[in-house]
């Protein structure tokens, strides 16, 4: 039995859980998602849990026990507290913007770069190099945090560039280091 597809799953008060066949709506304080389950998992509501079934132990139904009660939780976690991913940028002249809900960005380039916030994605800038990624997707806050740290991924020579909070970079010595 899968260990984590077997847990159940707790309903905070607050958040409704709607079984539509294999749709799965969950509606919270912050928001709305929804998520289809794949065709051999079934998802059944008793009181304020959840549980995620699985009907035989082929390996297709086995990879996707986990998987589907993982993505139901996410669903209630975001739904009623969000997720965030910190960053931080580093380098001299290095900054980050606000432009309402868009950023700007000084990364060292001949101009500015803009990103633009999508869909259900807020920015919280806090002094010039630190920056707030905030949603109820967790993929999709991921995924904008990954892309911003694109921009100017962090330079193992220096360390400069835009990286995760708390993110440690493996440094090279570089010419001098013989």
């Amino acid at each position: 039995m899968s260990r984590i597809g077997r847990l159940p799953i707790s309903v905070p008060a607050g958040v409704e859980v709607k079984i539509d066949g294999s749709l799965v709506s969950v509606k919270g304080p912050k928001g709305e998602l929804s998520q289809e389950i794949a065709s051999p998992i079934t998802v059944s509501l008793d009181g304020d849990t959840l549980t995620v079934n699985r009907p035989d132990d082929e390996r297709e139904s086995r990879s996707l026990h986990g998987l589907s009660r993982t993505l139901i939780n996410n669903m209630i976690v975001g739904v009623s507290e969000g997720y965030t991913k910190k960053l931080e940028i580093v380098g001299t002249g290095y900054r980050v913007l606000a432009k309402g809900t868009d950023l700007e960005f000084a990364l060292g380039y001949s101009h500015p770069v803009s990103v633009k916030a999508p869909e259900g994605i807020t920015f919280t800038v806090e002094g010039n190099n630190k920056l707030t990624v905030s949603g109820i997707h967790k993929q999709q806050v991921g995924q904008v945090a990954s892309n911003i740290r694109s921009l100017r991924a962090p330079d193992p020579y220096k360390g400069k560039g835009v990286r995760y909070e708390g993110e440690q970079i493996r440094r090279k010595v570089g010419k001098a280091g013989k």
